[in-house]
């Protein structure tokens, strides 16, 4: 045991030595986040609005104050026909268009609103439509009460946060930890190793464990930064979110030591690391498509993806801020993963050394 620690403190210090590593563990965290938190997001904001309004009327006048009054739009022109406003969403000068009809100011609660929206963006076109309903709700017919659970302010940082999460321990664990064992084949010390009193097994967890270190340390810069800069509540159990991302962390180093028991090259293995974990991490986990709406097949692939059970666990247990019970299902999973990961890698490296 005492050898071990010897080589855990030695493969740390080789680790603190390597400026280069210290400064890609410690900066991507920062700069992904912050990046993802404040440049990327899919909140509504500043939406150019034309009106449509063939007859001016005090309904027409008080609505379009509304809109205007509204964090959300800004009405930039107000025009007497639909063509018109067409023009300008075709000139890209606007946004959206909303059209009164020309009984509005007649009868405006049995008159029908209509909008015009730019539908290249799918997705951004639903949002627009959903936040210009809320606004131009007509308070005398029936009331609808809606209440935003869990994020009453609909910032896309509460769902980026925990993807970056899930994204940035797999890449750090499973690539790193796979170019450090690749790294001793490359230079012809790794039968050095394996001829020292340290066994096989401990020599390749001696490599992970500092990186298991340096991610909780991570993690936490992270959980400091996304709560106190980004404003992302911590609502759950802190122990229980940090138990959890050690579950992920582990099935992350074991992806890299079997990623690293198969490659004979650091380029092999920032290739396999980079294909096979981080895009998928990023396509497949829900960070930013919903697996709910992709195809049969690919909803089987993402389930294959272990940032997927890591990013919906994390966000039950950081945003939602339920129990940890409610989160047993990726639990359980990630503890399969890891199980299977990391005994296919240590049975191969055996067969290797046979």
């Amino acid at each position: 045991m005492r050898q071990f620690i010897s080589f855990v403190i030695k493969e740390t210090r080789h680790i603190l030595r390597d400026r280069l590593t210290l400064t890609i563990l410690f900066g991507m965290p920062v700069v992904m986040l912050l990046l993802f938190g404040f440049a990327i997001s899919t909140d509504v904001r500043d939406v150019r609005v034309v009106v449509v309004a063939p007859s001016a009327c005090g309904g027409t006048q008080q609505l379009t104050d509304k809109i205007d009054a509204s964090p959300y739009f800004n009405v930039l022109y107000i025009v007497e026909n639909a063509a018109a406003a067409e023009r300008l969403m075709r000139d890209q000068r606007a946004d959206m268009a909303l059209v009164f009809s020309r009984r509005y100011s007649a009868n405006p609660q049995e008159c029908v609103i209509q909008l015009l929206v730019d539908g290249t963006d799918p997705n951004t076109a639903l949002m627009r439509t959903a936040y210009m309903r809320q606004v131009i709700v007509n308070p005398s017919s029936q009331p609808v009460v809606s209440r935003m659970l869990y994020n009453p302010q609909m910032k896309s940082a509460y769902n980026f946060v925990p993807g970056i999460m899930g994204v940035l321990l797999m890449l750090i664990c499973a690539m790193m930890t796979s170019v450090s064992i690749v790294r001793e084949k490359e230079r012809g010390t790794m039968e050095a190793l394996l001829v020292s009193p340290v066994r096989p097994v401990l020599i390749i967890m001696g490599k992970a464990v500092p990186y298991f270190l340096l991610s909780l340390v991570i993690l936490a810069t992270i959980l400091l930064l996304s709560h106190n800069v980004l404003d992302v509540p911590l609502s759950g159990n802190l122990m229980a979110i940090f138990l959890v991302s050690m579950l992920y962390i582990l099935l992350a180093l074991s992806s890299g030591i079997l990623i690293s028991v198969a490659a004979k090259s650091q380029l092999v293995a920032m290739l396999v690391s980079g294909m096979l974990l981080l895009m998928p991490s990023i396509l497949f986990s829900g960070m930013i498509y919903p697996t709910e709406s992709m195809p049969d097949i690919l909803q089987w692939i993402s389930c294959a993806m272990p940032a997927r059970w890591f990013i919906s666990a994390i966000k039950k247990l950081m945003i939602m801020g339920v129990p940890w019970q409610m989160a047993i299902k990726e639990i359980s999973i990630m503890a399969a993963m890891t199980l299977l990961i990391l005994g296919t890698a240590l049975v191969k490296f055996k067969t290797r050394l046979e």
